[in-house]
């Protein structure tokens, strides 16, 4: 079956920096888009980032946009959050999904989830 696993999320004081891997089995992972979505407590789940099959198109959140980067490294069916300048609020569960197909969107859908990873940004 096809699985997600989040890695990389810590805690990290406000101004610095974290790298998160979204590891993808059971499936051909060239062949599917991918986002990042993250949520906040007491708040909606929202989205982050997406990027296509070959890396070629990317989108992001306008919260986000200039600090964080996505990509993909194909021959390890691995995605990637970098997340830099980081703010307090952008403390969340991030969580990686697949798109049912090769092209990025940003309102979905998504039919694969990870279990998600912790980000807390101290101020």
């Amino acid at each position: 079956q096809v699985q997600l696993v989040e890695s990389g999320g810590g805690l990290v004081q406000a101004g610095g920096s974290l790298r998160l891997s979204c590891v993808v089995s059971g499936c051909t992972f060239r062949s599917y888009a991918m986002g990042w979505f993250r949520q906040a407590p007491g708040k909606e789940r929202e989205f982050v980032a997406t990027i296509s099959w070959s890396g070629g198109s990317k989108d992001y959140a306008d919260s986000v946009k200039g600090r964080f980067t996505i990509s993909r490294d194909n021959t390890k069916n691995t995605v990637y959050l970098q997340m830099n300048s980081l703010k307090a609020e952008d403390t969340a569960v991030y969580y990686c999904a697949r798109r049912p197909g090769p092209l990025m969107a940003v309102a979905g859908p998504y039919d694969y989830w990870g279990q998600g990873t912790q980000v807390t940004v101290s101020s």
